[in-house]
C-alpha cells in the first residue's frame, strides 16, 4: 500500500487539485451549449505540441508550451468571433470541424515523426502517472490565478454564459468578455493537455458538469457535485489504473463515464417514483 501511495502521490494530487477550475468553467461551457469547444481547444493545443515536436522539442519544454498556448489563443479568437446569434451556421458546427482539422494535421505532423504512433497516443490520452511535482505546482498555481481572475469577474462571465441576452441589452461589450473567457479556458485546457492528455480534459470539463446538471439546479450546488464526482472518480480510476495495470488517463475517462451512467440511471428512477 505505501508502495501504491509513493508511486501514485503526485498523480492523485494532479486529479485532486487541477480538475476544480475545470468543472466550474465546463459548467459555463454546457450553459453556452457548446460542448465540443473544449475538445477543439484541447485538440488545438495537442496540434502546437506536434509542431514541437516536429521543431525537436521535448514535449514538456517551455519551447513546446509556448507553441501549445499560442496555438490556443489563436483558436480562442476563432471561437469568439464565431459566436453569433445567426443560426444558420450553428457555432457548435465551426467548433467540430476546427477540431477535426486540427486532429487531421496533427497526424499529418507526427507521421514525419519516428514515433508518430507513441506521440499521437500521448496526446490523447496523456501520462498522468509521469506528472512531476514541477508540473502539478505551476498548473495549480496558475489556476489558482485564473480563478482568482474568474471570482474577480464573477458576475460578468456569469451573466454573459447564462443571461446572454441580458448583456446584450445591457451594451457590454460580449465579444471582449468572449475573448477573455476562451483565451484563459484555452491556457487551463493547454496545461491540463500537458498532463493528462485530450480525452481526460474533456472528461473533466464535461462528465462533472453533466451529472451536476442532472442533480442540481444552484450554480453553488452544481460546483460542488461536480467537484465530488471529479475527485471521487479520479481516486476510483486512478486506484484501478494500478490495481489492473491500466493505463491511468483512459481509466479515470471510463470512471467518469460510468458515473455518469449511473447518475442518469438515478435520475430516471426519481423522476418514475415522482410521476
Amino acid at each position: 500500500m505505501l508502495e501504491a501511495l509513493d508511486l501514485m502521490k503526485w498523480p492523485l494530487l494532479a486529479c485532486l487539485l487541477l480538475p476544480g477550475l475545470l468543472v466550474y468553467l465546463g459548467l459555463h461551457i454546457v450553459r453556452r451549449e457548446i460542448i465540443f469547444v473544449d475538445l477543439a481547444l484541447a485538440q488545438v493545443a495537442a496540434l502546437g505540441t506536434c509542431v514541437g515536436i516536429l521543431l525537436h522539442y521535448e514535449t514538456a519544454s517551455w519551447e513546446s508550451y509556448a507553441l501549445s498556448l499560442g496555438f490556443t489563443f489563436i483558436g480562442a479568437a476563432i471561437f469568439t468571433l464565431t459566436r453569433t446569434h445567426n443560426h444558420r451556421v450553428p457555432q457548435e458546427a465551426l467548433i467540430g470541424i476546427v477540431y477535426v482539422v486540427t486532429a487531421a494535421l496533427g497526424i499529418l505532423l507526427l507521421s514525419r515523426s519516428p514515433e508518430g504512433n507513441e506521440e499521437l497516443r500521448r496526446t490523447l490520452i496523456g501520462e498522468v502517472l509521469l506528472v512531476t511535482p514541477g508540473q502539478v505546482l505551476r498548473t495549480f498555481a496558475l489556476y489558482a490565478v485564473i480563478g482568482a481572475v474568474h471570482w474577480v469577474f464573477r458576475r460578468k462571465f456569469y451573466v454573459i454564459s447564462f443571461e446572454p441576452a441580458r448583456a446584450e441589452a445591457e451594451g457590454w461589450s460580449i465579444r471582449w468578455w468572449d475573448f477573455l473567457f476562451y483565451a484563459m479556458f484555452g491556457w487551463v485546457v493547454t496545461s491540463f493537455v500537458q498532463i493528462g492528455g485530450v480525452l481526460l480534459v474533456f472528461s473533466f470539463l464535461i462528465v462533472p458538469a453533466v451529472v451536476a446538471n442532472f442533480l442540481a439546479h444552484g450554480l453553488r450546488t452544481k460546483l460542488l457535485i461536480g467537484w465530488i464526482t471529479a475527485t471521487v472518480a479520479s481516486v476510483a480510476g486512478l486506484y484501478a489504473s494500478y490495481v489492473l495495470d491500466l493505463p491511468t488517463g483512459a481509466a479515470i475517462v471510463c470512471t467518469l463515464g460510468l458515473a455518469l451512467v449511473l447518475t442518469i440511471l438515478f435520475t430516471l428512477v426519481r423522476e418514475k417514483r415522482a410521476a
